[in-house]
């Protein structure tokens, strides 16, 4: 049996659980969170470009570490474990953790085929190491908003289309 993840309704409300690789053929909704890293003045943001073998926008770039959401798992508590797998940011989700930042939900198509997910965005002020997860993560740097911007105007830029939902209510 394959991984499992969070089934979600049209509403945002759990429904139940699947397979990765059924809620991904049937375009069933479900739930992704992702944490944006800022440094510790705002003045920057983290973006990496993801593996050429991750099975879903491989290759893009991204701007938020995340991943989807586990059957029975709050999107924060998704968000702060995949920070730590991704970035190797490990913190206490209740003490120092991400803020809510943005959310929304995505009706899109990838490969395809529909892709139906309802995604949370937190942001981190954060000036530690960052460690990549090599199965992931290609490459990451630092950028100020105003770079990530003069990318994202050219729509040709292979930037993942779920992050570009919420894009403009994250960047300053």
């Amino acid at each position: 049996m394959g991984e499992m993840i969070a089934v979600y309704d049209r509403a945002g409300r759990p429904i139940g659980a699947e397979e990765r690789s059924v809620v991904y053929a049937e375009g069933l909704w479900h739930a992704s969170a992702g944490v944006l890293v800022r440094s510790g003045d705002g003045e920057r943001l983290y973006v990496h470009r993801r593996t050429e073998t991750k099975a879903v926008f491989a290759g893009m770039h991204d701007c938020l570490a995340g991943g989807v959401v586990g059957p029975g798992e709050d999107p924060l508590t998704a968000a702060v474990r995949e920070l730590g797998e991704e970035l190797g940011i490990e913190i206490d989700e209740n003490e120092d953790g991400p803020l809510p930042l943005a959310s929304a939900s995505w009706d899109g198509e990838w490969a395809g085929r529909p892709m139906r997910c309802h995604l949370f965005a937190y942001e981190l002020r954060y000036d530690g190491p960052i460690r990549h997860q090599i199965e992931e993560i290609a490459a990451g740097w630092w950028w100020t908003d105003t770079e990530l911007r003069a990318r994202l105007s050219d729509p040709t830029w292979p930037f993942v289309p779920d992050t570009r939902v919420l894009i403009s209510d994250m960047l300053g």
